[in-house]
C-alpha cells in the first residue's frame, strides 16, 4: 500500500506529451479509482505547460478502468494563447479510451474578489471527529471495501451516519479532509491531490434522501462526469472543509455540488459532478 499521495500521483514521460501512471489506488473490485484518474491526468497535463495554473477542469469517464494496469495520459496541447492555455487529456488502456479531460491554465492575474461564507453553525473542529477508517471499525465494517487507509485521504465526515447508513436525511453534508503525511510546497501538486480526493464525497450526498447506502451491495454507484474550479492557493496537507450538495437526482443519476473552504474560512475551489447510482434488482 502506497504512503505518500505524491508518489500516486507522479506519472512517467514516454514521449512528448505522452504519460504512464506509476502506481494505483488498491482496490477489492479491481476497478480504478476515479480520483486517481483526475489527479494523474491533471498532472500529465501540467507537464506541459509553463508558468501558468489550472483553475478549471471538465472530465468524463467513459470505461471502467482496471486496477491491475497502467493508465497512458495522451495530452494534446490544443492552445496556448497570451493568458489562458488549454490542454486535452484522454486515458487509455489496452489501447481503449477510459477517460477524457480538458483542463484550462491562467497567467497570474489580480481583479474583482468575492466569495460565498464557509457554514460555522454546528461545525466542530476536525480534531474532534473521527476518521471514516476508525468509524467502518467500530460499525464492524472490516471488509476490503470499508478500507478508506488505501486513499492516503484523512476523511472525517461531520455527521458520522452520512457515511455508513441510510437513514433518509437532507441531500446536504460536510467532511473535513486533508491529505496525509506532508507534501512539497510546489502549488500544483496539491491542486492535483485536491482533484484526487474531490471524488471522495460527491456522489454519496445523492443518496441521503433515499433509504440506501453508497456501500449497499445492491447499488452499481460510478461517477460519469466531473467538474473542478481552483478559485485561491491552499495546501491539500492542511484540513479543508467540503460542503456537499445534491439539487437532483432521477434517470438512475444524482447530481452534486460541492464548495471545498480552509480552515480559515477561505473558498479555494468547487466542484460538480453527475453519477450513475442504479439499484441491481436481487
Amino acid at each position: 500500500m502506497l504512503e505518500k499521495l505524491s508518489k500516486l500521483l507522479d506519472v512517467e514521460e514516454l514521449d512528448r506529451n505522452l504519460f504512464r501512471s506509476r502506481h494505483h489506488v488498491e482496490n477489492y473490485r479491481k476497478i480504478l479509482f476515479g480520483g486517481q484518474v483526475l489527479g494523474q491526468a491533471l498532472m500529465a497535463a501540467t507537464r506541459t505547460v509553463e508558468d501558468r495554473m489550472p483553475h478549471s477542469l471538465h472530465a468524463y469517464f467513459l470505461r471502467p478502468g482496471s486496477s491491475e494496469l497502467p493508465v497512458i495520459y495522451d495530452v494534446d496541447p490544443i492552445r496556448d494563447g497570451g493568458s489562458f492555455t488549454t490542454r486535452r487529456v484522454v486515458a487509455k488502456q489496452k489501447g481503449r479510451a477510459i477517460f477524457n479531460m480538458s483542463a484550462s491554465f491562467q497567467i497570474q492575474e489580480s481583479g474583482f474578489d468575492h466569495q460565498a461564507d464557509m457554514p460555522t453553525d454546528g461545525v466542530p473542529a476536525p480534531e474532534s471527529l473521527k476518521n471514516t477508517q476508525q468509524l467502518a471499525q467500530e460499525a464492524g465494517l472490516v471488509s476490503p471495501q470499508h478500507d478508506q487507509r488505501r486513499y492516503m485521504i484523512d476523511f472525517r465526515p461531520v455527521d458520522p451516519q452520512v457515511y455508513f447508513g441510510a437513514e433518509v436525511r437532507e441531500a446536504r453534508c460536510m467532511h473535513w479532509l486533508r491529505v496525509e503525511g506532508e507534501m512539497s510546497d510546489d502549488p500544483l501538486e496539491h491542486r492535483c491531490a485536491l482533484c484526487y480526493a474531490s471524488d471522495l464525497a460527491l456522489l454519496g450526498t445523492a443518496l441521503q434522501p433515499h433509504p440506501i447506502s453508497l456501500f449497499d451491495p445492491h447499488l452499481m454507484p460510478a461517477s460519469l462526469d466531473h467538474a473542478m474550479w481552483f478559485h485561491r492557493d491552499f495546501r491539500a496537507d492542511d484540513w479543508l472543509l467540503y460542503v456537499t450538495d445534491s439539487p437532483s437526482a432521477s434517470g438512475a443519476r444524482g447530481f452534486c455540488r460541492g464548495q471545498i473552504f480552509t480552515r480559515e474560512g477561505v473558498l479555494v475551489a468547487s466542484t460538480a459532478q453527475e453519477g450513475l447510482i442504479r439499484q441491481i434488482k436481487s
